[in-house]
């Protein structure tokens, strides 16, 4: 079943911003919202978009990662041309690993060549959104444009230094480029910037001409297409990201006819790229209106199960309640007599007695070679604002997220939030702390 579009998923970053989260594994395996790993978001968006010919280009510490995609993501039919496979660095070209994302797909250009697709779509594998690509290739296509960079609208203060700007004219054809300026320049009238959300579109021809003697797409193979005149569009996320019937009107873009569906979180993008970001995309997802749902058949997000028996609250005393509110606990969470408010909690941890956690994140226990490690919190604990790894024992009486000079004195990672006036604190893997 020949298909026009194949997609090549970005997943060898090292996540530095990220530590000690990344220590142990690639940025896209790192676990979010309880039961999932971030890169599970788009390849939920290619099965949901029909794009069924995916390749993984892994490069650090892909252990975990690569088991994930092994055992969570082989459902696909190879009898139809349908796979998600795995490309790991290789050497290919040269004695150098990936100088870049334009050098890791010109390495493996000669996979990307067997299928009969002509458009390459190159995502990145570790962020946390909702699109359909049909909607981006059908712009693509309307425009006849070589490349279509799809973008998102954010504020000038939080692009500054982190993202991609791009400037448009009056049809979304780019007309400039600033990798991650100082200073970027705004949308007209607005206190807004049009951000690369590292989403890429080609055409195969241009494809060859963009890789000429380019590293990276950001800081060289875009802004040098622009500059030799090549039909180089911007797809604004933001606006477009809806689900129905379209009409392209010149000058004006995309308008809908008739909206069917809404089945994608409209604008909602994160590049979970520091502990503070993540965090919070965490906690957007226990709101009783979440910006990000995870809820709902439109637009499913699929993982890799694993098997645990169900949640169980414990004991009703006056003092001694399992309870949990605003919150989302994942199969083998056991609350015995403690209590959770606004967190999310991943799979197999045991919280005990009288311990309290408030707005954090725990990735759950972690099954290696058979053997299970749970998370445990022990009685009396006070936990808030933290992200704690896989394998943890926090044992009884331990206070976490209150002092950060405590926290730090104890050789855990933080990092501050709300203009410093508050912190998030971070338990690496497998951790044994006591009071």
């Amino acid at each position: 079943m020949p298909q026009r579009m194949l997609a090549v998923i970005m997943a060898g970053g090292m996540g530095s911003r990220l530590q000690p989260l990344t220590s142990v594994r690639a940025k896209p395996a790192v676990p979010f919202g309880g039961i999932y790993r971030i890169i599970d978001f788009t390849l939920s968006n290619c099965i949901n978009s029909e794009v069924r010919q995916v390749w993984v280009l892994t490069q650090y510490k892909s252990h975990s990662l690569s088991n994930h995609l092994k055992f969570g993501w082989n459902f696909l039919s190879p009898r139809l041309d349908q796979f998600i496979g795995e490309i790991p660095a290789q050497m290919q070209q040269g004695s150098t690993w990936y100088r870049g994302t334009a050098d890791a797909i010109r390495q493996n250009m000669h996979f990307f060549e067997r299928t009969q697709a002509r458009q390459l779509l190159v995502l990145a594998g570790d962020h946390v959104y909702k699109m359909d690509y049909r909607l981006l290739q059908r712009f693509h296509e309307d425009n006849r444009a070589c490349l279509t960079v799809a973008a998102v609208r954010v504020p000038a203060a939080r692009a500054a230094n982190n993202y991609g700007v791009i400037e448009v004219d009056e049809a979304f054809r780019i007309v400039g480029f600033q990798e991650k300026p100082a200073v970027p320049r705004t949308i007209p009238g607005t206190d807004e910037c049009l951000a690369s959300m590292g989403i890429y579109l080609f055409n195969y021809d241009a494809l060859e001409r963009c890789l000429a003697a380019h590293d990276d797409f950001g800081k060289e193979a875009i802004p040098a297409a622009i500059a030799q005149g090549e039909p180089v569009y911007a797809w604004d996320f933001s606006r477009l990201n809806l689900i129905g019937e379209y009409e392209y009107q010149p000058r004006a873009g995309y308008r809908a006819r008739a909206w069917v569906e809404r089945a994608c979180d409209a604008g909602y993008w994160r590049d979970v790229g520091t502990l503070e970001e993540f965090w919070r995309a965490n906690l957007d997802l226990v709101a009783i209106t979440p910006a990000f749902n995870l809820y709902g058949e439109n637009w499913p997000i699929f993982n890799f199960p694993m098997y645990y028996p169900p949640v169980k609250f414990v004991h009703d005393a006056p003092d001694r309640t399992g309870v949990a509110r605003g919150s989302i606990l994942s199969n083998g969470v056991l609350v015995s007599g403690g209590t959770i408010i606004d967190s999310v909690v991943g799979p197999g941890v045991y919280v005990n007695s009288w311990a309290h956690i408030e707005a954090s994140v725990l990735f759950g226990g972690s099954i290696t070679g058979g053997k299970v490690s749970e998370t445990t919190i022990g009685r009396t604990c006070r936990i808030r604002n933290a992200i704690i790894d896989k394998g943890v024992h926090i044992g009884e009486g331990v206070v976490l997220g209150f002092d950060r000079a405590h926290d730090e004195a104890r050789g855990l990672t933080t990092q501050p939030i709300d203009g410093g006036r508050d912190h998030v604190v971070v338990v690496p893997r497998g951790c044994l702390l006591e009071r």
